[in-house]
């Protein structure tokens, strides 16, 4: 890092200034070192990762996620095109929009629906450095184009744009530079937008406020269902309802023309029709909402620049207080609602307190139930409501539910920090610990299912006894799986988790690809089960074989449990290494 300094000094110098710090110009001297000493360490610290099995695990994991969402892009890519191709060789400019629309809200939700999972460089580190404002906001723009959303967005934007290019080439240029402003739009608002939400959850009150709103969302969402999908007759639909609709309609075409997406269609739309000053003027006002994007996360960035740290706020501190050791006061009265006063009520209660106080971790649970509840309602008042697939609908939204355990489950560790010091000077055995978190993640495990299953019964029935039967058999036989693959990965590829700030913790790709393995295998094995008892004309039978399935997954959960002191003190210098260090 000794370049970082190193050209403020020699420019300096040679300008005969004394120590006067070089202006932040974005292609400075001072700039191009610090962007060449970055990019050193970066390729640096990957070479000097590859040397250790987790470092190339870890190099394997990010190559076959890059490798996975590739496909996944040039799937969309392919989509998009098309029907951009389509849409302009018939001269449908007024549906093309729909496009730019479902581009735009792919592009600024990935980055909030993944940001409990996803890992996030932090470049505040940076500010140590004499590095001038402009540098430090190229860095932040940049880093966020290796961002899968940015990945998925850029090659949408490219589908479009050959579409286009291909129905019509006289518009090669306008649909280049199109693209290009909305591509560019995106990625700020995206970054400004993932930015200021960080900073919310960097603060308890807006931590608070945002808990209850997510929660609000959530409850608001099934009250306002029945209203949404109440079914009316055609013949129920009068001639002044028509026109309001139609009114409506009209007035959100309107509104949407003069929003991001409706002016790249507008700008196409004007050059198709041979109006090019019109065209201009419309690239223009998209470029106007790029330049808004881009002021907005610079308000927030400058903020950061000039020495804001919310993650080193007094209401985190309190937080690691709470979630390394509780007070004599709060424990007596916690671990008497317990029933308990031993380590394991002690370690639940703060475990307890520490979920609560971090919205990440409850963003983590409660973003998959809410899918649930969209797709259930989705489903609902569909063929799929009245048999056909729905008997398999109960047990993948359960499924679907306890994704939010990822972090939680395969990294039970993560939240300690630097107390993972104190469990290795206590007396208390590190399986007891690893028991106590168990517990308490069983619990919400349940709960979590329970709510889930519950939803998805509320919004398409009940199922037949002998799915619900194996349903809650492959529970009983999944939750123990899942505990031991957890301990595991505790153990031996630990990360610390940061419980204000999203998607700044120190993990890595690996273990987020090796819980993805591991529950799409428990998932492969229950729908195995009772695909072959489908076969056979029995469900019941699915019922039995998963239970014994669960007697053996909880054999091998005791086994690891009891093994786990052992292996904590193999690992103790990796588990120091990955929990004490800073953010």
């Amino acid at each position: 890092m000794a370049g970082l300094a190193g050209a403020d000094v020699r420019e300096a110098g040679e300008s005969g200034a004394g120590w006067v710090p070089i202006g932040g110009g974005v292609l400075c001297p001072l700039a191009r070192t610090q962007y060449a000493a970055l990019a050193t360490m970066r390729w640096q610290a990957f070479r000097n990762g590859l040397h250790s099995t987790r470092g190339a695990l870890e190099a394997a994991a990010s190559g076959l996620n890059y490798l996975l969402y590739g496909f996944m892009a040039l799937g969309i890519t392919a989509g998009l095109g098309g029907g951009a191709y389509y849409m302009a060789s018939k001269g449908q400019w007024l549906v093309m929009p729909v496009l730019l629309w479902a581009l735009f809200a792919m592009w600024q939700m990935m980055p909030l629906v993944m940001a409990a999972s996803q890992q996030q460089f932090d470049l505040n580190g940076l500010l140590r450095f004499p590095m001038g404002f402009a540098p430090f906001f190229v860095l932040h723009v940049v880093f966020g184009l290796i961002d899968s959303s940015t990945i998925f967005g850029a090659l949408g934007c490219f589908g479009i744009w050959a579409g286009v290019t291909l129905a019509d080439p006289g518009l090669f240029g306008w649909a280049a530079a199109a693209m290009a402003v909305f591509a560019v739009f995106n990625l700020l608002l995206s970054r400004a937008v993932f930015a200021w939400f960080d900073r919310w959850l960097g603060q308890r009150k807006t931590r608070e406020v945002m808990s209850v709103l997510f929660f609000a969302v959530l409850l608001g969402l099934q009250f306002l269902n029945p209203a949404l999908r109440e079914k009316k007759h055609p013949k129920q639909v009068t001639e002044r309802q028509r026109a309001t609709l139609l009114r409506n309609l009209a007035w959100a075409e309107t509104a949407q023309s003069w929003l991001p997406p409706g002016l790249g269609i507008a700008t196409l739309e004007r050059a198709d029709g041979g109006q090019p000053a019109a065209a201009l003027g419309y690239l223009s006002l998209l470029g106007l909402y790029g330049l808004g994007a881009g002021l907005l996360l610079s308000v927030r960035l400058r903020a950061e620049h000039r020495g804001e740290n919310l993650s080193d706020a007094s209401a985190v501190r309190g937080t690691e207080r709470r979630a390394n050791g509780v007070s004599a006061r709060e424990s007596a009265g916690g671990l008497a609602a317990l029933g308990g006063s031993g380590p394991i009520g002690a370690m639940i209660e703060k475990d307890a307190r520490t979920m609560i106080r971090s919205l990440p971790l409850l963003y983590a649970i409660g973003a998959p139930l809410l899918m649930v509840l969209v797709l259930a309602s989705l489903l609902h008042g569909t063929r799929f409501s009245h048999g056909g697939a729905f008997p398999v609908a109960l047990p993948l939204c359960i499924a679907y539910a306890a994704l939010g355990f990822t972090q939680l489950i395969y990294n039970n560790l993560g939240t300690e920090g630097a107390g993972i010091q104190l469990l290795f000077l206590s007396p208390t055995p590190m399986r007891t610990v690893l028991l106590a978190k168990n517990i308490f993640h069983a619990m919400l495990f349940v709960l979590v299912a329970l709510t889930a299953g519950v939803l998805t019964v509320l919004r398409l029935g009940a199922p037949s006894a002998p799915w619900l039967a194996a349903t809650a058999a492959w529970l009983v036989f999944a939750l123990p799986a899942h505990l031991t693959v957890g301990n595991i990965l505790s153990l031996t590829m630990p990360h610390r988790v940061n419980l204000s700030r999203v998607g700044r913790h120190l993990g890595g790709q690996a273990i987020a690809l090796f819980s993805m393995l591991v529950q799409l295998g428990i998932l492969a094995v229950g729908a195995a089960t009772v695909g072959l008892c489908l076969l056979f004309g029995d469900l019941w039978l699915a019922t039995p074989v998963l239970l014994a399935l669960a007697v053996v997954t909880f054999i091998v959960w005791l086994r690891v449990l009891a093994n786990a002191d052992a292996m904590a003190n193999r690992h103790r210098d990796e588990l120091l290494a990955a929990l004490v260090k800073t953010d």
